[in-house]
């Protein structure tokens, strides 16, 4: 790193010597030649003549000259000095002004948004570096943000129509309820039960669009205390006992004892759903969700495992995208917003820890690592108390 700019050092070294030298040259020339030298007389008869010229008598002017010049040769010389060193040095900083105006275009092409690379002098090729980098940069996140704007616009374009297909089957079979009283208890259960559903979905919905603002406007802070992350784990995967039931799901979790970490219980647990809940959405039916978590020193280690559809590896990082969803297509049953992972990354990171996923054929991983907590005072979470529907083992 120190030697980056050694070849624009070396340049400026090498032109202020040249400005040293040619001033030490021409200022020895003027003192041989003209103050002391061969031209001193010429210099003292000119200077005597003008002043006779102008009517000032002969030994006045002599008399002058030595006054003023001759003897004050030492003055003169060491201003002369310093004034050819100033305009010399003048001419040289034309050479390194250059410097700034190739930055400067450098600056101007990011600015314009060029499409051509910044080039600058071969002394500057370390600045030039940098500004194609931050130009890459910009230009990444300028995309990143298109395709994370169009994605949402898309995002409110499939809701705004999934808001409108439940809601028309609501009303068409509300009406139909409400216009034939004749109906048999069987069929009016039906429909009762279809308007039900749809009134779920609904509701799940605009949920989605509270999510959306929730996650543009608010900044996440964290209220830490030490917490119980085995009773989180088991309380979290007991209470979507129904929703793993929908789909004849098992979920086991298989903690060590007494799993502390310091943390905002409440967003971790929003982390933990979050995952749980695209475990469920994408594993295959009849299939086992396993949650383990264990002590890996200065670390606790948690990970999801469900058996579904292979998340191709170029994909794997875009998960925690925000609106990012690995199937483009959306269906009524499974179509979100694609901010749950992004959410939970978010909330990973605030409590210093990492959040990855990994994928073949057989499974698919998600593994967060949050950092350890003290067993004192320990948080014990609870949100509701239910009945046990989850087979648990105390050792991994």
């Amino acid at each position: 790193m120190k030697n980056k700019y050694r070849k624009l050092k070396l340049s400026v070294l090498l032109q202020t010597v040249f400005v040293t030298a040619l001033t030490v040259l021409v200022g020895t020339f003027l003192l041989n030649y003209v103050i002391d030298g061969i031209y001193n007389e010429s210099f003292g008869r000119i200077f005597v003549n003008v002043l006779t010229d102008v009517g000032v008598e002969k030994e006045t002017a002599i008399h002058w000259y030595w006054k003023l010049i001759g003897n004050n040769k030492d003055v003169f010389m060491v201003v002369g000095f310093l004034s050819l060193f100033a305009l010399l040095f003048y001419i040289a900083l034309s050479k390194m002004t250059n410097y700034l105006h190739q930055i400067e275009a450098g600056i101007e092409n990011i600015i314009s948004d060029s499409t051509e690379p910044v080039h600058l002098i071969t002394e500057l090729n370390p600045i030039e570096k940098r500004l194609n980098k931050i130009k890459e940069t910009l230009k990444k996140r300028e995309m990143e943000a298109i395709e994370a704007e169009n994605r949402k616009n898309d995002l409110v374009v499939f809701l705004a129509h999934d808001l409108k297909t439940p809601l028309t089957s609501i009303v068409a079979y509300l009406s139909m309820l409400d216009s034939h009283p004749e109906i048999s208890e069987e069929e009016r259960a039906r429909y009762t039960h279809i308007s039900l559903e749809k009134a779920i979905r609904l509701g799940e919905l605009i949920s989605e669009f509270f999510e959306i603002t929730r996650f543009n406007l608010q900044n996440i802070e964290l209220e830490k205390v030490e917490l119980n992350l085995s009773m989180m784990l088991e309380q979290l995967a007991d209470e979507l006992y129904g929703v793993l039931r929908e789909k004849n799901l098992l979920c086991k979790v298989y903690t060590e004892e007494n799993l502390v970490v310091e943390g905002d219980p409440d967003k971790l647990a929003r982390v933990f759903d979050n995952i749980l809940r695209n475990a469920i959405t994408y594993c295959y039916p009849d299939t086992l969700i396993e949650i383990k978590a264990k002590d890996t020193g200065n670390h606790i280690e948690i990970v999801f495992i469900n058996r579904g559809k292979q998340i191709p590896a170029e994909k794997l990082d875009r998960l925690f995208e925000k609106f990012y969803r690995v199937d483009n297509a959306r269906s009524s049953s499974t179509g979100g917003a694609g901010l749950g992972l992004a959410i939970a990354k978010e909330i990973v990171e605030l409590h210093s820890g990492t959040i990855r996923a990994e994928s073949n054929e057989e499974q698919t991983k998600f593994i967060v690592s949050l950092p350890k907590g003290e067993k004192d005072e320990v948080y014990s979470y609870s949100r509701r108390a239910l009945g046990s529907k989850v087979r648990r083992r105390k050792k991994v």
